[in-house]
């Protein structure tokens, strides 16, 4: 990473401006063109050393008060394309595969569902249930008490 690329992440790190150009902002701010900065972007995108700009809502704020991380037994042969289908519902904010911890954490597959109140979870709960069919085998709902970590790795 050069210089100009440490200065980029660091101005972004903790959140862009909100302004209507914020990257016009920042790069003023460090004396390069947008032009540039947005190449120094989309290249450390490109590379790995940026997995993704977007946004960290504060669902509580948003009035989605009840959060849960649905934690899925799958079957193994059809993970894959179980998770692409569970990460596509509308409702679920990130869905991935973790290794079962044996024999007390069976659970491979989970996803982040948020609703406005437990009985609009529980309704997500149940459709990626039906999304999963026969390939379940088993499930639990971890319903979120507070935001612990809301920022990602900072230099």
């Amino acid at each position: 990473m050069n210089a100009l690329d440490e200065k980029i992440v660091r101005a972004t790190q903790a959140g862009l401006p909100l302004t209507a150009e914020p990257y016009a902002e920042i790069a003023k701010e460090l004396g390069v063109s947008e032009q540039e900065l947005l190449s120094r972007l989309q290249a450390m995108l490109a590379d790995g050393r940026i997995r993704r700009i977007g946004a960290v809502p504060n669902h509580y704020a948003l009035g989605y008060a009840a959060n849960a991380m649905s934690v899925w037994n799958v079957a193994d042969a059809a993970i894959d394309r179980l998770g692409a289908a569970v990460g596509a519902l509308a409702f679920v904010s990130h869905c991935y595969r973790r290794p079962r911890r044996l024999p007390d954490w069976p659970y491979n597959l989970f996803a982040m569902v948020h609703g406005r109140n437990r009985a609009e979870t529980q309704r997500h709960v149940e459709a990626i249930k039906e999304v999963l069919g026969d390939a379940l085998n088993g499930f639990d709902t971890l319903y979120s008490l507070r935001i612990l970590k809301k920022t990602g790795l900072r230099f």
